[in-house]
């Protein structure tokens, strides 16, 4: 999405209803930063809070969003409901998405909702029976290379 989406343009649009980020509040955050906070909460479906745990919990979205916790802390949810608000108002969203669409048709695209997924490969023993002998119906394995392991 960093090199689909013309994120330029989208900031171009937005830009005459954004407020100065200069010295405004604890957190200056641009355009394109907020926008890319913006598609990870439809992508994902995600609140502000849930957004606010996501870019913190997850290395990929703070990438994607271009946060480095080493330097920075991630926008809070109170910032993203602030730039929600500004996109419902100005009704700046329907532009902005029907415009994305669009051109990711053009190129043969298509976004959907996604799920995010935490899935952990575990070393456990062999077995997979409980202490009746028989299967444990919750647990499930896998293979790596030739060697067998439980999740």
């Amino acid at each position: 999405m960093n090199k689909i989406i013309p994120w330029q343009e989208l900031e171009d649009v937005i830009e005459p209803y954004y407020p100065n980020p200069k010295g405004v509040g604890r957190h200056a955050i641009g355009i394109e930063r907020m926008l890319r906070i913006y598609f990870l909460q439809h992508w994902f479906h995600l609140s502000d809070p849930g957004a606010e745990e996501a870019l913190y919990d997850s290395r990929t979205m703070r990438e994607f969003v271009g946060i480095d916790l080493g330097q920075e802390s991630e926008p809070d949810e109170t910032i993203m409901l602030k730039f929600r608000h500004l996109m419902e108002e100005d009704n700046l969203w329907d532009e902005l998405f029907h415009g994305v669409n669009r051109y990711l048709e053009e190129n043969g695209m298509k976004i959907s909702r996604a799920t995010i997924v935490d899935a952990a490969i575990i070393n456990a023993p062999t077995s997979t029976k409980n202490q009746d002998n028989s299967r444990d119906p919750e647990i499930h394995s896998t293979r790596k290379g030739n060697q067998s392991i439980s999740e």
